[in-house]
């Protein structure tokens, strides 16, 4: 499994959007429970398990190491964070990697 060292570097722009806009996503869906018609205490139990869980989600934070770029990002794309059409300007080497490690 390969990628190129443009890969590498575009990744490291990439990623902060991507975390960006899942991070959005996430609010949105936050607001949504705050905004639902359970009481308080169930409202602020469902935000924390949430919250607790979506903190550690990929799309949140990241280990940014080139041995682990092609896993998070085939994590990335598995879990909705990024589509395939975000993988458009990488190489081909690195695409059909995260297609091995997706199948």
């Amino acid at each position: 499994m390969g990628f190129t060292e443009a890969d590498w570097k575009l990744f490291r722009t990439k990623i902060a959007v991507w975390q960006e806009n899942y991070i959005d996503k996430l609010n949105k869906v936050y607001i949504e429970i705050l905004n639902s018609d359970s009481n308080p205490p169930e409202k602020f139990r469902e935000l924390e398990k949430r919250i607790n869980n979506d903190k550690k989600h990929p799309g949140v934070v990241i280990q940014m190491k080139r041995s682990t770029m092609i896993y998070n990002m085939a994590i990335l794309l598995r879990d909705g964070v990024i589509t395939k059409d975000d993988l458009e300007e990488f190489s081909d080497e690195l695409k059909e990697s995260i297609d091995v490690i997706l199948k």
